[in-house]
């Protein structure tokens, strides 16, 4: 039960100023926990007007309208394609005033907790009359497909016509399901405060920005912000929810995309992958044959077989640098005029028309994050002025992709082939790498994942930092206890998938990068072919890597370009002091946690005693091609 529910005695008394209409909407659904957590959000933040978005086509366009009429959105050329802008303090997530509540404070590791009580009552306080002169939102989402023994159910309680918006487009409607369901009905609550407001419309009280989520109440609360990062419910407040039942219940919760990828003879090998922000993980999706989910994954054990279902039916995703040559999919749907889009910092030009980084043409004088914009514009320390910030989003819905995967909607989701997970790595991945099992795959490529940081995460941006399975600042549970429940989900599978490492940010020995951005393509058909034993590989103290003539082939075949012995070499020689150095970083934080599993640190000591060896026997810098094929 959530907090807020003990909050409120008599609901319908609360709720009884608000409009009637409204009201019968929210009671047609036989819930008393649901009418309390609703009277209580009223009572506190003490909203003017109410509103409760039954999922019709009408209430789709009255949120819509809202926003705009609000001018959280502006419109741009295209009727559908609107632009919203989050002001130059609120541009990302917030991982300083971002929050697990937990009982007495407990500390877990690498995760920033808060006394679950002080952290209520901050959040009271901060709620009081929040939203007088305000509407009140109020709407159901599955958080998965319907009818999905996978799928999770949200309420969202928010004053923001652009978050419920974004919502709108990302997530089904869920109102007839809980309806149907009633009393008794588990669901994730979410609330979200923007707070006041500037002369711009941007949140005034940033430095009063906090982002709470209490697991064991089941619920989440923002306040002060309007970035939807920080306050789409459904979005990864959700994730953070969906990790802590996943880990008491058994099934994994993931940062993942599910894409199918398509091998001889016409089959399709479904894989989820894993990538921080802004390490190609949109883009792997995209060069995919068909998309399931670009961004999320819930994954549970039917039959013995690991079978994934995306819990959203839409994509949030970075836009800087999406251009027609290396995005052409993605590109042609943000360019659709007939797809509904929200653009976030981005630039609006005086002539109504998006534009960002990548997109041909050069940026007009407009409106972006920052305020009226002009080319050439500083800032207050004399510096330049991007048309577009670094982290400018878009929102979308997926069923305008052409390679929708026809499965997006399967309750039972799609079975899982492999896991890929990817970082920026400049020095020691190579491009792609096959584990020796599982566990192997859990532990060196999963569990160590790190990155470089991009712009989505406030902090500087460059600096290479550790994110285990691309969800470190989404956990809710230690990162040694998220791996242990990988190694014990596995336990009761029958058939296991592979797990792959990839890396689209190595350097070769003039500095410059080795693969260029369409070469997703063919990694993800090695990982395919290697799934059904249908490619041979080279192995490595590290795992398995492509051997020269599959790749020459792939890239003959799927791109039409040509792929030398030189190239070859340089992108998967094994550099082992880089290997050594990455993994006793890693080593060393884990060997730090009380709760890394026993398992974890052996496989991470094991590959250290590989390559140890390894070198002593043949260097630093072993070529590809001394090593024997397996």
């Amino acid at each position: 039960m959530s907090w807020l529910a003990g909050r409120c005695s008599d609901p319908l008394e609360i709720l009884a100023s608000y409009p009637r209409e409204q009201v019968d909407r929210l009671l047609r659904i036989p819930n008393k926990r649901l009418h309390r957590d609703v009277a209580a959000i009223a009572e506190l933040a003490k909203p003017s007007s109410l509103f409760v978005h039954t999922g019709s086509p009408e209430d789709r366009e009255y949120v819509r309208r809202r926003a705009l009429e609000r001018r959280e959105e502006l419109p741009s050329k295209f009727p559908k394609h609107t632009v919203h802008f989050d002001g130059p303090r609120d541009l990302a997530r917030d991982k300083a005033n971002t929050r697990i509540l937990v009982a007495g404070g407990r500390e877990i590791p690498l995760v920033n907790t808060l006394d679950r009580d002080a952290g209520l009552r901050e959040v009271a306080e901060l709620l009081k009359g929040i939203m007088e002169g305000r509407e009140m939102l109020v709407a159901f989402y599955l958080y998965g497909p319907s009818g999905s023994p996978s799928t999770l159910y949200g309420v969202q309680i928010t004053d923001s016509a652009y978050v419920m918006h974004s919502e709108d487009i990302l997530y089904r409607n869920g109102y007839s399901v809980f309806a149907e369901r009633g009393e008794g009905f588990e669901y994730m609550l979410f609330v979200h405060a923007t707070g006041a407001l500037d002369e711009n419309g941007w949140c005034r009280d940033v430095e009063k920005r906090r982002v709470y989520i209490d697991p064991e109440g089941n619920a989440t609360y923002s306040v002060n912000t309007q970035y939807a990062g920080n306050t789409v419910g459904m979005k990864k407040l959700a994730l953070r929810l969906a990790v802590y039942k996943g880990f008491r219940e058994g099934w994994l919760a993931e940062h993942m995309f599910i894409v199918g990828v398509k091998g001889p003879g016409g089959r399709v090998s479904y894989f989820t992958g894993a990538f921080p922000a802004g390490c190609g993980k949109t883009a792997t999706t995209m060069i995919a044959d068909t998309v399931v989910g670009d961004d999320l994954a819930l994954v549970r054990d039917f039959e013995g077989e690991a079978r994934a279902v995306n819990p959203e039916v839409g994509m949030f995703g970075i836009i800087d640098d999406v251009n027609p040559e290396d995005d052409p999919e993605i590109y042609r749907v943000l360019t659709d005029p007939e797809a509904e889009v929200i653009f976030s910092n981005v630039l609006l030009t005086e002539e109504g028309d998006v534009w960002w980084r990548g997109k041909p043409g050069e940026p007009r004088k407009g409106l972006n994050y920052a305020g009226p914009w002009w080319p050439g514009k500083l800032d207050e320390q004399g510096k330049e002025v991007p048309p577009s910030h670094p982290n400018a989003r878009f929102t979308v819905s997926v069923r305008h992709l052409a390679k929708l995967d026809p499965r997006i909607d399967d309750p039972l989701g799609v079975p899982v082939s492999a896991f890929v997970f990817g970082g920026r790595d400049s020095t020691a991945w190579p491009p792609v790498e096959e584990a020796f099992d599982w566990d192997h795959g859990i532990a060196t490529k999963g569990a160590a994942l790190e990155s470089e940081r991009t712009a989505a995460v406030i902090g500087r941006v460059g600096e290479v930092e550790f994110n285990p399975f691309a969800i470190l600042d989404f956990l809710s549970i230690s990162p040694g206890a998220f791996a242990e429940l990988h190694f014990r989900f596995a336990r009761r599978l029958e058939r296991v998938p592979k797990v792959f490492g990839v890396n689209y940010f190595l350097r070769g020995r003039d500095g410059g990068y080795l693969a260029e951005k369409r070469d997703k393509r063919v990694w993800l058909k090695w990982m395919e072919l290697r799934v059904h034993g249908d490619a041979d590989a080279v192995e490595t103290p590290t795992g398995r890597i492509p051997v020269y003539e599959d790749l020459r082939e792939l890239f003959d075949r799927e791109l039409g370009k040509e792929f030398s012995e030189r190239l070859y070499e340089e992108m998967f020689a094994v550099r082992v002091p880089q290997q050594l150095k990455k993994l006793e970083r890693v080593l060393a934080i884990y060997e730090r946690m009380p709760d890394s599993p026993p398992l974890l640190l052996a496989i991470l000591k094991e590959q250290g005693r590989r390559l140890k060896e390894f070198r002593a026997v043949r260097g630093d810098w072993v070529s590809p091609f001394k090593l024997d094929r397996r």
